[in-house]
């Protein structure tokens, strides 16, 4: 006989019943998960990351009228062309060399774009790596269906 080992077993245990097992509902409220929202303690994330946001996410933060700054990382000629009100321009191939001139506070919710949405998404990426903690990606402004300007 091993050591240890009772020569009768106790009772076997039940396993729970459905019936006896404590069941949690979920609620709407438990279930939903805010889109675009910042994290509440980005220093105990294991990786910075930048957050995706729609084009109606993004105008719905815009006339929120908290502060924030609309990044606009397409070359000077497509912002001329048109870009949203009050954007702020950095192409993406300055992004390393100007934006901590540009854009010194970086804990600042800062909306990114481009025109499809491949160079916010490269910015958005570069920005993090910087140390920037409030960075989202709306994507293009081929899908931003509000005003544009072209002052």
């Amino acid at each position: 006989m091993v050591s240890g080992c009772a020569a009768n077993p106790p009772e076997a245990t039940q396993a729970p019943t459905a019936a006896s097992t404590p069941v949690i509902e979920s609620t709407p409220e438990a279930t939903q998960v805010p889109t675009a929202e910042p994290a509440a303690d980005t220093a105990q994330s294991p990786k910075a990351e930048y957050r995706k946001m729609t084009a109606q996410e993004a105008k719905a933060r815009i006339d929120s009228g908290d502060e924030l700054i609309i990044l606009d990382v397409r070359t000077p000629e497509e912002y001329a062309q048109g870009h949203i009100p009050g954007a702020v321009l950095l192409p993406v191939s300055n992004i390393a060399k100007d934006a901590p001139a540009q854009l010194p506070d970086k804990n600042a919710e800062i909306l990114v774009y481009c025109r499809s949405g491949n160079r916010s998404h490269q910015a958005a990426q570069q920005l993090v790596t910087m140390g920037y903690t409030g960075i989202f990606d709306f994507g293009g402004i081929i899908d931003w269906p509000y005003e544009t300007v072209t002052e």
